[in-house]
């Protein structure tokens, strides 16, 4: 049982890491605050004495009068939920697939896992290169080897091509997760439920994927963090065209036209705040997974 002189000594020891995380997400939140209720053009060539002037909520009310806001709003949930659902049950399928028994299970699980270690920018030039055009790419060879019109991806299937690019980056991760879940999963309760004849489908639904749940839980959850800041993908690929401009997109694109920092650190604050709704919608109604 640790002492009160072991719990303080941990709490000293463990004082400059905390101090150190506080003060590296509490300086950017301020100033993003602060800078959100000023005019701060220092792109424009004002100093800051002279370019700091209080303007209130004006950028708040710029940011959300938009006419691309709630557009990019609504982008950004579609490419979370779509990626979400698509990794989630792929990811329980590669998962069942690559716990079987197979010659090079080790290479095989390896590349599969690799293009999560693919930088987004690389994956997002090499779909959008060697995949989606629609001179040279594979699938317009493979379009016309079936006689077939090649696909505009990016144009014409702007938001699937994206939601596609970014399920194939997160898709390992996910079948990581979701094969450690099974791999710890009793051999007997399976072995068991087999000699009382349950077929294979009640097998799964009844005793793998309950058990599977507390993981997927946890790939919803940090998917969705990391989802939620797509921005790699789009720049590369569409630019923000043909409906795939997201919330982080349009603060990014806000600043450049606009050249003003405080509208940027207004759609900052907006997308904080959507990130803490759906972080806490999905803790309430995810996160519950985590207890059992």
């Amino acid at each position: 049982m640790a002492t009160q002189h072991s719990r303080s000594a941990a709490r000293l020891m463990l004082a400059p890491a905390v101090v150190l995380l506080l003060g590296w997400m509490l300086v950017p939140l301020t100033m993003t605050l602060y800078f959100s209720f000023k005019k701060y053009l220092p792109l424009r060539g004002d100093t800051i004495s002279g370019g700091l002037d209080w303007v209130g909520f004006e950028n708040y009310s710029r940011f959300i009068g938009s006419s691309a806001f709630w557009p990019s709003v609504q982008a950004t949930l579609l490419i979370v939920g779509s990626v979400l659902v698509i990794t989630l049950v792929l990811g329980v399928l590669l998962a069942l697939l690559l716990d079987q028994p197979m010659w090079g299970q080790g290479i095989v699980r390896i590349l599969v896992i690799s293009p999560f270690f693919v930088m987004p920018t690389v994956s997002a030039l090499v779909w959008k290169n060697m995949f989606m055009d629609p001179v040279n790419g594979i699938l317009a060879h493979l379009w016309n080897f079936f006689g077939a019109e090649p696909v505009q991806w990016l144009s014409q299937a702007s938001m699937e091509s994206i939601i596609l690019i970014v399920s194939w980056q997160w898709l390992p991760f996910a079948t990581l997760i979701l094969l450690t879940a099974i791999q710890s999963l009793d051999s007997e309760q399976l072995e068991a439920s087999e000699m009382d004849g349950a077929p294979i489908l009640k097998r799964f639904w009844f005793i793998i994927l309950p058990h599977m749940s507390r993981a997927m839980a946890v790939v919803i959850l940090i998917q969705t963090i990391f989802l939620l800041s797509i921005f790699a993908e789009i720049f590369v690929t569409t630019g923000g065209a043909f409906g795939t401009k997201t919330l982080t997109y349009l603060i990014f694109q806000r600043v450049l036209e606009s050249q003003n920092i405080g509208l940027g650190s207004a759609g900052g604050v907006y997308a904080i705040i959507l990130a803490n709704i759906v972080a806490i919608f999905l803790m309430r109604i995810v996160g519950k997974n985590l207890d059992k």
